[in-house]
């Protein structure tokens, strides 16, 4: 369980420091905005190519910020009713669900996200939009995105067993059940 538990904190290390690309993704595309907007009407210019990389941006920040979501346990959940269980019992039903639900549905969309950027990457495709940009580096934010949420699927998968067998100590918002 230790290797495994390693492994585990190298994908949060790792969706850790993406989740630092996406912030600043963020930023980048707030100020591009506002310059955009500035230079518009100051200088009555304007380009498609300063519309697009906010959309590219704005695919960085939520494609790389989501597995970071998931790492912190932010996501959005329905628990109507999974929040009156014992701790033990949402850690089943968490189990149950990345292994069931998510990692299965990551894998499918990276089944159908890579050849979609491996055919705009080899065809240099470009938007078509005047002065637009080449498409290829937004649709890499997919299966990039995609492949970051399995893998941080498979740490939370590690944690969550890990915590079944009191070998890992996290703050799920679980309480520790009675023994």
């Amino acid at each position: 369980m230790s290797g495994l538990l390693s492994l585990s904190r190298g994908i949060d290390l790792v969706n850790d420091r993406l989740a630092t690309v996406a912030k600043w993704a963020v930023f980048a595309s707030c100020v591009i905005s506002a310059a955009n907007a500035v230079v518009r009407y100051l200088a009555n210019y304007s380009s498609n190519a300063f519309l697009e990389i906010q959309w590219y941006l704005f695919a960085a920040c939520v494609m790389l910020g989501a597995s970071q979501v998931l790492r912190v346990n932010e996501h959005v959940r329905v628990d109507v009713i999974y929040g009156r269980f014992s701790g033990r019992t949402q850690a089943l039903i968490d189990l149950c669900g990345l292994v069931f639900f998510m990692l299965p549905s990551m894998l499918v969309m990276l089944y159908y996200a890579w050849p979609l950027f491996v055919k705009m990457y080899v065809s240099g495709e470009m938007s078509s939009n005047a002065g637009g940009l080449i498409r290829w580096p937004a649709m890499l934010m997919l299966p990039l995105g995609f492949g970051l949420l399995f893998a941080q699927g498979i740490s939370e998968a590690i944690k969550r067993v890990a915590w079944l067998q009191h070998k890992y100590d996290a703050d799920f918002h679980y309480e520790r059940p009675l023994q």
